[in-house]
């Protein structure tokens, strides 16, 4: 008789013990408090003079590189250099030599032969003058004397014909000595003691190469719009062109920063190349350390356009979508607007504007990705940067 009580019993139990959240799911959840404006950073725009830059990419290149081939053949019997890390060469300093017996024993024979032609030229010059005498006494005609002078005129010509193959084979005896003809640094030798080498213009007749380390060239290529607004700026008078005036040019390598070396824009060439539309220049720039080598990779560095006012922001304020770039700033009611901007280069981490902002209006620096436009936002102002330190006057 307990039994069917018990049981009885567990189901009030259970139920009463469910009623709170059957009454309590008909009750309204309270309702989320209403978000207030998005904290957010923002920035002034500001106004100084500057110069806007054009930068450019480039590499290093010698202003003299020589390969040192042989003018005679023959075979290596020295090498006086020992190729290495850093060998540097002087100008006038021998590299090679080349076995001179062969063209020795053909100056020996030639300046022979100048001396045989010399005195041909003696005996027939003794000839001459005798025939002259005899003339003026009327005991020998014309004709034999006339066949004195073409004698005489004959040994002349082979005494200079003689001295020319003697200057030829000394020219050859020379050049079995290989020397440098500029002041560089020397690349390794491509031959070995007792390798026959040959004049020629093929890859096989290089013996090593020098190039020289000071000064050095930089060479860019120039797109086609910058040249259009160089060209502009002549015509306006606001900037001259690097074919009218030396332009200053700095320079930095790929671990360098700020652009610390400064050269000048010392050449342009002629016209633009129509498959990349784009033209040559060069920069020449004094070497600041031996070691550095033709061929590594360079920042260029010019002045774009002259000196004057510009609106700059950080350039980490600038966003870009599809190619356009815009900021959010802050209207005078705290909401957010988009505005699309036409852009200049970056100094030194400030972003040139040239349209679609001006000085004293805020922009927002923090929480890019959550803003739209119309939203409102309580602006807090970033405290401004501490100000760099002055560079130098030339890279200004």
């Amino acid at each position: 008789m307990r039994q069917p009580f018990a049981r009885s019993t567990v189901s009030l139990l259970l139920a009463l013990a469910a009623s709170p959240f059957l009454f309590g799911g008909c009750k309204k959840a309270p309702a989320a408090p209403q978000q207030g404006p998005l904290p957010v950073n923002t920035i002034a725009a500001i106004e100084k003079e500057v110069i806007e830059w054009d930068e450019y990419t480039g590499r290093i290149e010698p202003v003299e590189s020589v390969e040192i081939r042989p003018r005679v053949s023959g075979y290596i019997t020295a090498i006086h250099f020992t190729a290495g890390p850093n060998v540097l060469v002087t100008k006038g300093d021998l590299l090679f030599t080349i076995d001179p017996r062969p063209y020795k024993a053909e100056f020996d024979r030639t300046e022979a032969e100048v001396k045989r032609a010399d005195a041909a030229l003696q005996l027939a010059d003794i000839d001459f003058k005798r025939a002259q005498e005899l003339l003026t006494k009327k005991t020998i005609s014309s004709s034999e004397y006339d066949q004195k002078v073409a004698a005489l005129n004959q040994a002349k010509a082979s005494v200079a014909g003689a001295v020319a193959a003697r200057d030829a084979a000394k020219l050859n005896l020379d050049f079995t000595e290989i020397h440098s003809p500029i002041d560089g640094r020397i690349s390794d030798e491509r031959v070995t003691v007792g390798n026959l080498v040959q004049p020629g213009a093929g890859a096989e007749s290089v013996l090593t190469t020098v190039v020289s380390v000071d000064p050095l060239y930089v060479y860019v290529d120039a797109d086609e719009n910058r040249i259009l607004k160089y060209i502009k700026m002549d015509s306006e008078g606001t900037r001259s062109t690097a074919r009218k005036e030396k332009r200053d040019a700095y320079m930095e390598l790929a671990n360098e920063t700020g652009f610390p070396h400064e050269g000048h824009v010392d050449f342009i060439d002629n016209r633009l190349d129509p498959n990349t539309g784009t033209l040559r220049a060069r920069a020449v720039f004094k070497n600041w350390n031996p070691l550095v080598t033709p061929g590594l990779f360079a920042r260029l560095r010019i002045a774009g356009g002259p000196v004057g006012k510009a609106v700059l922001i950080p350039d980490r304020v600038v966003s870009s979508e599809q190619g356009v770039k815009f900021v959010f700033a802050v209207k005078p009611d705290n909401t957010v607007e988009r505005r699309n901007l036409v852009t200049g280069s970056v100094l030194e981490g400030q972003r040139v504007v040239r349209e679609g902002l001006k000085a004293g209006e805020q922009v927002i620096s923090t929480r890019l990705q959550l803003l739209r436009p119309g939203m409102s936002v309580k602006p807090v102002p970033e405290a401004p940067p501490a100000p760099a330190a002055e560079k130098s006057e030339a890279a200004k």
